[in-house]
């Protein structure tokens, strides 16, 4: 056993499907449970209220721990922070599998323990956008996480029979979270990177074409029950086998992820959501089921996209832990919409129309971000901008910068080239370097590890002595 959690831990492949899988059926199980709250307690017009209650606490949670993350420079404390959240996270998931719904008490656990699996999720998402800095494949960590979450949830079916069953699993989840998160936050600390000023309209056109296509699959999910109605299909359990969809579909969307650094996302998300308006619209009512099969895999599309790509620019910002959970906040915010502008209640063309305008918004979005140029020079263009070193001292014409030299041979990233100047230039502590980088001591060790593994040295005077020779 302990050698299987420290090759866990070792393993950035292994340490991000784990930790992504524990918090995604985490995420699943108590969203589900939530649910419940103030039925049979709460009037029934009052309950879409809860579930809207729900979502925007989610929100909170993640901006919070945001803000604290970003506050908090002590790893210590933040450690404690992050293991205070999970406690309480586990503690009102016990609460709330064993407890009625029909009590304000219930309600009132829901809320609380919902607001720290946001902030629990946001020390996910920032250790996730840390591992994929350091060369882990987020597209397959993310695929594999995802679909091992999916098939859990499937196979327990969130039905009260299986609680031990339940119970145990969760158990699991939350002690390979607790684990993950507190073993290894001070060698994953999140990246120290300065936000450049091509990332920023890339954020902006990335969380409109996120919004656009949740609008779409939540419009999509309308106009596929319009389509029943009509059609006179109503024994259907859509909760059914069409969503075992989802797993090879968020590992093909995976794969694509970190297929050339992720640059067929956009263009493969782009054709399934096409592909499942089009079936609707030319074979409609007759087809329901294959309606539902691409439901499934264009929302998990949709979630790869802003997974991904979220977490890829993330690394590539001032704040981390901000821009790492936004594809998750833009979802919540997108139920939240449905839910106020009343989506079930629109005519059948009026969600049809909704749907190809959110559509030219996500492919006039894309067009401007350049997903559709799939030349080998718009990748390097692309991989240029997030891997900008910080701008160098004047030089001569005749001079050379031999710590461009090293970052170009050794593959030295940009936070990682501010500490190895501060080695090579000065003489002073590890202490005072961080104080100075405004980083935290042991981010500052990690750095210095990696560059040591990197260039194959050792020792300080060896890594000079490597830099002065190039």
């Amino acid at each position: 056993m302990n050698q299987f959690l420290q090759s866990v831990q070792k393993n950035n492949n292994i340490r991000m499907s784990v930790l992504f899988s524990s918090f995604m059926f985490i995420q699943f199980i108590m969203l589900r449970m939530s649910n419940q709250a103030g039925r049979g307690y709460l009037e029934e017009q009052y309950q879409e209220f809860v579930y809207l209650f729900i979502q925007l606490v989610v929100i909170g949670g993640f901006f919070i721990h945001a803000l604290i993350r970003t506050k908090v420079r002590s790893e210590k404390n933040y450690k404690r922070l992050t293991l205070v959240s999970l406690a309480l996270c586990m503690t009102g998931t016990a609460v709330m599998l064993f407890s009625s719904a029909a009590s304000l008490f219930y309600l009132a656990v829901t809320g609380l323990s919902v607001f720290f699996l946001g902030f629990t999720g946001g020390a996910v998402y920032s250790q996730i956008v840390s591992l994929t800095a350091n060369k882990a494949r987020a597209g397959f960590c993310i695929g594999t996480g995802y679909a091992a979450a999916v098939a859990l949830q499937f196979c327990l079916q969130l039905q009260w029979t299986v609680v031990p069953a339940l119970s145990v699993m969760l158990a699991v989840s939350f002690g390979a979270l607790g684990f993950l998160l507190l073993k290894s936050t001070e060698a994953l600390a999140a990246p120290e990177q300065e936000q450049d000023f091509a990332t920023r309209p890339l954020l902006f056109f990335t969380t409109v074409i996120t919004l656009a296509l949740l609008i779409f699959t939540s419009y999509y999910n309308s106009y596929i029950h319009h389509l029943q109605i009509a059609s006179g299909y109503t024994d259907y359990n859509v909760y059914t086998w069409p969503r075992l969809l989802m797993i090879p579909a968020i590992l093909l969307f995976g794969f694509l992820g970190d297929l050339r650094d992720g640059k067929f996302l956009p263009l493969g998300t782009l054709c399934v959501v096409v592909v499942a308006l089009l079936n609707t619209v030319l074979l409609g009512r007759e087809t329901y089921i294959l309606n539902m099969c691409l439901y499934y895999v264009a929302v998990t599309a949709v979630i790869a996209y802003y997974n991904l790509t979220f977490i890829r620019l993330a690394a590539r910002t001032r704040h981390p832990a901000v821009w790492a959970v936004m594809g998750r906040v833009i979802d919540s915010a997108a139920v939240v919409l449905g839910m106020t502008l009343k989506f079930s209640t629109f005519s059948q063309a009026a969600v049809l129309m909704t749907d190809i305008a959110a559509l030219v918004v996500a492919i006039i979005m894309m067009t401007l971000t350049g997903a559709f140029d799939l030349s080998e020079h718009a990748r390097h263009e692309a991989q240029s901008v997030p891997e900008t070193a910080p701008v160098p001292e004047p030089q001569t014409e005749t001079e050379t910068d031999p710590f461009s030299a090293i970052q170009e041979s050794y593959r030295i990233t940009p936070s990682e080239m501010k500490v190895l100047r501060e080695l090579v230039s000065t003489d002073d502590k590890q202490d005072v370097i961080a104080s100075r980088l405004n980083i935290s001591v042991s981010t500052l060790r990690h750095h210095v590890t990696s560059i040591y593994k990197k260039t194959g040295t050792q020792t300080r005077s060896a890594l000079c002595k490597l830099v002065m020779n190039n």
